[in-house]
């Protein structure tokens, strides 16, 4: 995928800066872990720091001093799952903000032109997702209106926006109903969007759905555009949608264990807060060239761990993110030598008691 702002390799793990920085990690760690793009949220920048301050800076990437491409999903998600009330019409959302109860209107139109000002190299459409489990009737009504809020966002982004600066993506929506996904997929696939996201799963459905639906929707996409698979981090389900031909994730889930205290490596996870580990003075993973795993032991960063130090949250992050992106170049040279079914079952072998 070509940028403006540079050049990204697929498949490729994007790290979510929600607003705008990773938690507990510099962006400059990003740049130097060799991240090609990473994620960012339209609904929580909307609200802070607001759009005045974004549009004054000159857009995220001059405001945070980051100038690799970045992608800003439309916040959809975020106003069904934080929002106080949430009142959907044909013509948009209305939501309570969550930080202070203040109202705010959300179009297809709006989202579009939230994420211009936000200048984002990648847009997502405002796409109304649903919870799991959720009624086939709901879901039914959800999956159609996605549908006719993607018609919009495409009409007025063709008319309206610079094609070349900003892309724009569609969502395919539908839960766990087969049919309400190929009808979905198959209506956005008419519509010459820049790539294609499969949205509403990793939400709590069981894993076969969750295969199932990706197994499913993957084909019905066109093969020479981007396909996303929004809000997946464990490497198995990675390797699985990879297997389907999904070039795109973005998680929080890394660095959420990390903050817990979990590890991702090369022999699979380690809870570095385990009294096991208290003299253990070799490093996380002898196989990562990281700056973690070359500094300090696992004894080390369990001390700061159960000592409640910060720097424990900022070594757990970098060390996993930096998993993160060795496992997802391993993934890629695998794929171009032709042997990427052999990397699948190595790493199915490490994670087999679990990967989140």
């Amino acid at each position: 995928m070509t940028f403006q702002r540079g050049m990204v390799h697929t498949p490729f793990f994007m790290p979510v800066a929600t607003r705008g920085a990773i938690r507990a990690l510099p962006l400059r760690d990003i740049d130097k872990l060799g991240f090609e793009m990473m994620l960012s949220n339209t609904y929580h920048l909307y609200l802070k720091p607001g759009l005045d301050v974004l549009r004054e800076s000159g857009g995220l990437h001059e405001f945070i001093n980051f100038h690799r491409p970045i992608l800003t999903d439309s916040g959809g998600f975020q106003v069904f799952s934080l929002s106080d009330l949430c009142r959907i019409t044909e013509k948009g959302v209305e939501f309570r903000s969550h930080l202070d109860g203040s109202k705010h209107f959300f179009s297809p139109e709006d989202v579009l032109e939230i994420q211009r000002v936000i200048a984002s190299d990648v847009m997502m459409v405002l796409d109304q997702c649903t919870s799991y489990p959720v009624s086939e009737d709901e879901s039914h009504e959800a999956m159609w209106r996605t549908i006719r809020w993607a018609e919009k966002s495409f009409q007025y982004y063709k008319e309206h926006f610079d094609c070349e600066r900003q892309a724009l993506f569609a969502i395919v929506q539908g839960s766990v109903f087969p049919q309400q996904r190929r009808e979905c997929a198959e209506r956005l696939a008419e519509i010459d969007f820049s790539g294609f996201a499969i949205g509403g799963l990793s939400v709590g459905e069981p894993k076969e759905l969750y295969r199932e639906m990706t197994s499913l929707t993957t084909p019905l996409l066109p093969e020479q555009k981007p396909r996303y698979m929004m809000g997946v981090g464990s490497p198995r389900e990675i390797l699985h949608a990879i297997s389907e031909g999904v070039d795109m994730f973005d998680c929080v889930m890394p660095t959420r264990i990390a903050r817990n205290g979990t590890l991702y490596t090369s022999k699979g996870r380690v809870t570095i807060k385990a009294a096991y580990y208290e003299k253990d003075f070799t490093p996380v993973d002898p196989e990562c060239d990281c700056y973690v795993c070359k500094t300090y032991t696992k004894a080390y960063l369990r001390h700061l761990f159960k000592a409640g130090e910060i720097a424990a949250l900022i070594y757990n992050t970098h060390h996993n993110l930096a998993f993160m992106k060795r496992f997802m170049n391993d993934i890629r040279t695998c794929i171009l030598e032709g042997t990427f079914a052999e990397a699948r079952a190595k790493w199915e072998r490490v994670f087999a008691g679990g990967d989140e």
